[in-house]
């Protein structure tokens, strides 16, 4: 693959569409569709050079043994979703205060520890350049409706049994799906 070119299309709020035009291996030139955070991307480094637009929260309750989830109604499919609480950084934070503050907005909860960090990541690399970064960690409290009037989400604590029930019938974003698979295998 050869990079030529990159224009921007159209902005909105949130997101921005870009083209994106290379060389095929076989000489051929293509333009893919994608989408951005980055409002200005003017570069191929640009594409991928830039700091993580969001942060993940994989979190369980306080004695390890429930997982954290939301189930949030996603107008992209249509319907209920099960995911972890994430959200976008906002400018002047860092990922610690982000997760904080996304937890207790999407959940009422607070972060009580942080046990890891997992290095960034794409939310989806097949149309986007969104990076996250994911905090695992503890928190408690009692759980509260998003404060959100923009997101309709239902958080809850589930046990592994649980999981492993849900697995078999809901929707799932695909990073949830796969981590819970493997944090609820016996």
């Amino acid at each position: 693959m050869e990079f030529k070119s990159l224009e921007k299309k159209e902005a909105g709020k949130f997101i921005t569409r870009y083209d994106i035009t290379y060389k095929t291996a076989d000489g051929h030139d293509k333009v893919y569709e994608m989408i951005s955070r980055d409002k200005d991307i003017d570069s191929f480094e640009r594409l991928h050079d830039r700091k993580p637009d969001a942060v993940v929260m994989i979190m369980t309750d306080e004695s390890g043994d429930r997982i954290l989830l939301n189930k949030e109604f996603r107008l992209a499919p249509g319907e209920w979703v099960y995911n972890f609480p994430a959200g976008l950084i906002d400018p002047g934070e860092d990922i610690y205060m982000a997760a904080e503050r996304e937890l207790r907005e999407e959940t009422g909860l607070k972060l009580i520890s942080v046990d890891d960090t997992i290095g960034e990541s794409y939310s989806a690399v097949g149309f986007s350049n969104e990076k996250n970064v994911c905090v695992v960690g503890r928190c408690s409290g009692e759980i509260m409706q998003s404060d959100s009037v923009f997101e309709e989400i239902e958080a809850a604590f589930y046990t592994k049994a649980e999981v492993r029930e849900l697995l078999k019938t809901a929707r799932f974003a695909a990073r949830t799906q796969a981590y819970c698979y493997l944090w609820c295998k016996e």
